[in-house]
């Protein structure tokens, strides 16, 4: 039998535990304030504001040396800003400390610096920003489509179809602005995960050319061709997504429908496009690059991969949160390593390769 001492720990750690959970469950239920908040801070380029001067000078400022760089008559801005930045700094995008009032009240102010999270958003930084991703997230058309997840559960259908009354690839096709959003966030977003990926996978080289299937305005083709200028590229997407495509140089923008046929190559890749699909559609995707290869060609599987099991990591929360925005906004999903091998074997290629992670993306080969 324990001793009194013992018992009374117990029921205290119980307790602690039971007050963590309520106080975590309390910010999940107030947690849809950040995005607008981040969003409003990058349209008012706060973090780029701090952190140019982190860069400069290794300077904290205030919320009152920041709004001084605005364009501003607000007298209240000030203090605004400051408790926006105080919300970004409780998620770790900025660091936070106080120091005495410059202005001799004798009052003490809090003061930011850029945080190693933080840089991800500035938007001025050469490495690819996840800023351009906040305008999608906010976008009046994503948020409706969020709140009718309850009715899609009870009686099936396509959300965006019922909401909009139109899938979001025809959303997109009709709203020239939502169209420019969308493919902006994804070229960013392609920036800073191609890094990782040319930085982490070696099986671009010596190839001598390259199909990116569903490439976007080719953002990730570009960077690939840069690196290994020896690649013939070839980007292919829907025919009003290539219209407003970039010239690259070595890449030729082809415009099509992955459902009807892929163009040819000696090896094509297809990156975070087969999560936006339901199994029989990737089937028929894969398919058609299947057909598209010489023999013993190989197909480059870029994409997000889901953990088996719920651990809680960043990474799980990452890829389980984009599996409920493939559910809420496209009909797709994210799949195991387990899952996207049988996707290879079903659609008929003969062999299965897991080569490597980059972030949160899984790099996979699939052998003709």
């Amino acid at each position: 039998m324990g001793s009194l001492g013992h018992i009374e720990a117990s029921i205290n750690k119980i307790n602690e535990e039971e007050d963590e959970a309520g106080i975590y469950a309390l910010h999940l239920a107030l947690a849809y304030t950040v995005p607008p908040v981040l969003k409003a801070a990058i349209d008012l380029s706060l973090l780029d504001i701090i952190a140019e001067s982190s860069s400069l000078s290794g300077e904290f400022l205030s919320a009152a040396q920041v709004a001084a760089k605005l364009p501003t008559k607000n007298l209240e801005a000030g203090a605004m800003i400051d408790r926006m930045l105080r919300l970004l700094a409780s998620y770790s995008l900025l660091r936070a400390s106080s120091r005495p009032e410059q202005s001799g009240s004798g009052k003490v102010e809090r003061v930011y610096g850029i945080a190693p999270a933080g840089k991800f958003f500035v938007k001025s930084q050469d490495n690819g920003s996840l800023a351009s991703l906040l305008p999608l997230a906010c976008h009046r058309a994503t948020w409706e489509v969020g709140c009718g997840l309850k009715d899609m559960i009870l009686e099936g259908g396509d959300i965006y179809q019922k909401v909009h009354g139109m899938s979001l690839f025809q959303y997109m096709n009709k709203d020239p602005t939502f169209n420019k959003i969308f493919n902006a966030a994804m070229a960013d977003f392609t920036i800073i995960t191609m890094k990782k990926i040319l930085d982490t996978y070696k099986g671009f080289d010596g190839l001598t050319s390259l199909v990116d299937v569903g490439g976007g305005i080719g953002a990730s083709l570009n960077m690939i061709v840069c690196k290994y200028p020896s690649i013939k590229g070839v980007n292919f997407d829907l025919p009003y997504v290539v219209k407003h495509a970039p010239t690259y140089p070595g890449i030729e923008q082809i415009g099509g429908d992955m459902f009807v046929s892929i163009p040819k190559g000696e090896t094509i890749m297809i990156k975070c496009t087969l999560h936006n699909w339901n199994d029989q559609q990737c089937i028929a995707i894969l398919k058609n690059c299947y057909n598209a290869l010489p023999e013993k060609g190989k197909l480059i599987v870029m994409d997000f991969v889901l953990p088996m099991e719920a651990n809680g990591s960043w990474a799980d929360k990452h890829v389980a949160e984009l599996d409920n925005i493939m559910l809420i906004q496209q009909g797709g999903q994210e799949r195991t390593v387990k899952d996207l091998e049988s996707l290879c074997k079903q659609s008929g290629f003969s062999h299965f390769e897991f080569i490597c992670y980059a972030h949160t993306i899984g790099v996979m080969e699939y052998y003709k």
